[in-house]
């Protein structure tokens, strides 16, 4: 087996979006993971095209390299077994309410009792200690109040959702990073710990790095936002027969692209002489650079500002993407074959590690309570006494 975390076993009970992303990145680096469903299956397994129930496109998309154990944890022979489970792993990981994970005995303390090296890890809409703490969140709540949607909405607009489950993602992408961390953390010091990852304030983290602005510098009545990113014009520039995307920024990709626009008095226009200037007005610097592009069509663009190494780059649509040379060619999608599910694409791995590489498809997606039995049994359950602890849950799911 590969993988920096090769040797890793992760109890996952995440559900929907954000924990899978989290586990299936552990997944795809070599960690053992083994994902505890209820007896109904991840509340997101209908979702999108499928060929079998519970197989849907977004389940199989986010939950590769898994293994899947269904147990109705409401009973207190599947919770013991769950933490059986637990006594053999390094990482716990949910994104339930913290109340419930209290009612089903499954906070930090109980489950750190049961290991006390566990890395017990669960992101959450708010913060642990706030006032907040179990209110429910989904990634629409969170875009909204984290300033997101209204920043989308662009200057006098309507706040509007970003068109993917950006925060899920994005705070999936840190909870992994915050495992490995804390993994790192234990094997210096051979001590567990709980991580905890709060929805809300990773985005607004996240949304600050732009726009604090003049609040860095606890003078946040004199203006929050970065202009240039809050322009009207800042889109793809329209073109004679489609669209361009630019961005120059330094002094010199400035000069290079006034260059490139047969513009090269703005170099030394004091409108546009230095970054803080050219930000200042961004608005009139675009309004030049608009007009500029409608004269040349997109390809011919492209070559003129790639000979001024002027970062630039086409607008692609979803199916572009599946069809772009450079992806394909840097074999980006894979077509792999699932055992019931037949043909599949995903997308590569894009980290990459030149001694410990990833493995896109070591584990496919599973059929839920796909590995119940053989997980259980390396725990030293008989078959009579996982028959005990899934009859229920079977029932349930039938």
């Amino acid at each position: 087996m590969s993988g920096p975390l090769a040797g890793i076993r992760v109890v996952d009970l995440t559900s929907a979006v954000l924990g899978p992303v989290a586990t299936q990145i552990l997944g795809d680096m070599g960690a053992d993971v083994i994902k505890v469903e209820p007896p109904e299956g991840d509340s997101i397994r209908p979702l999108g095209p499928s060929r079998h129930p519970g197989m849907g496109a977004y389940f199989l998309n986010i939950n590769r390299n898994k293994k899947s154990v269904a147990l109705d944890l409401k009973r207190s022979a599947a919770r013991e077994a769950l933490l059986k489970l637990v006594e053999t792993a390094d990482v716990f990981v949910h994104n339930m309410r913290l109340a419930a994970a209290e009612r089903l005995g499954l906070d930090y303390q109980a489950v750190a009792g049961r290991n006390p090296r566990i890395v017990y890890a669960a992101a959450a809409g708010f913060r642990k200690d706030g006032v907040h703490r179990d209110r429910p969140s989904f990634d629409d709540v969170i875009q909204g109040e984290s300033g997101l949607a209204a920043l989308n909405g662009g200057p006098g607009g309507e706040p509007r959702y970003v068109p993917m489950a950006v925060c899920d993602k994005i705070c999936g992408y840190v909870l992994a990073s915050a495992i490995g961390m804390a993994l790192f953390h234990r094997e210096r010091t051979g001590e567990g710990q709980e991580v905890h990852v709060p929805m809300l304030e990773t985005m607004v983290a996240f949304n600050f790095v732009d726009h604090l602005w003049y609040g860095v510098l606890a003078e946040p009545e004199k203006g929050l936002g970065y202009p240039r990113m809050l322009t009207e014009h800042r889109r793809p520039f329209p073109t004679k027969d489609g669209h361009i995307c630019i961005l120059a920024t330094t002094d010199t990709q400035s000069r290079h692209l006034f260059e490139a626009i047969d513009c090269p008095e703005l170099a030394e226009d004091q409108r546009f002489s230095t970054l803080a200037r050219r930000t200042d007005n961004i608005g009139e610097l675009y309004e030049i650079v608009i007009e500029r592009m409608r004269r040349r069509t997109t390809a011919e663009w492209r070559e003129r500002l790639d000979s001024f190494d002027v970062p630039n780059g086409v607008v692609t649509s979803l199916e572009g993407l599946l069809a772009d040379p450079y992806l394909n060619d840097a074999g980006f999608f894979e077509r792999v074959e699932h055992p019931s599910e037949g043909k599949m694409l995903t997308t590569a791995i894009p980290v990459m590690f030149s001694g410990s590489p990833g493995d896109t498809f070591r584990l496919p997606p599973p059929r839920l309570g796909e590995h119940t039995r053989s997980v259980l049994g390396e725990l030293g359950y008989s078959d009579a006494e996982i028959d005990d602890i899934t009859t229920q849950a079977s029932a349930i799911r039938d």
